[in-house]
């Protein structure tokens, strides 16, 4: 069956993939620099009270968000908890007054809605002025 809806050509398909796994491999490796206790990183941590095992939670909670959003079955639920992390990390660079550290979560976090709807229209259905939300698509097994 042809896809007749522009918005779902390839290109935007490859796009909407390539922000997804640049987002989740990003989420990934900075959980491994808090995982490593890099200096930088554990100061940068440590000056927002995230100390010891604080530390460890959040980089297990940033590697299991990653990798929830990494699997295709599972994205909706990585989105949720990467907005829901990546809202944290701004709320506490906000509260620790260090405004321009908001910035690279902020632009992180729209990057990984981007690839969502890029790839994914449908996450995005109420804004197209809908009731109700697309149809599920049927997808070839394997693809992300």
């Amino acid at each position: 069956m042809p896809m007749t809806d522009p918005s779902s050509g390839n290109g935007r398909q490859k796009a909407g993939k390539t922000l997804i796994y640049i987002c989740a491999v990003g989420l990934i490796v900075s959980a491994s620099l808090k995982f490593a206790h890099v200096p930088k990183v554990v100061a940068q941590m440590s000056s927002l009270g995230y100390e010891d095992g604080k530390l460890v939670l959040v980089a297990g909670l940033e590697l299991i968000s990653a990798l929830l959003f990494l699997v295709q079955a599972t994205r909706s639920v990585g989105l949720l908890i990467i907005s829901a992390f990546l809202g944290g990390a701004i709320a506490s660079h906000v509260a620790a007054s260090q405004f321009l550290q908001v910035l690279p979560p902020s632009i992180f976090l729209l990057l990984t809605w981007l690839g969502s709807w890029l790839r994914h229209p449908e996450v995005l259905w109420s804004l197209n002025g809908q009731t109700e939300p697309l149809p599920a698509r049927r997808e070839i097994a394997g693809s992300l």
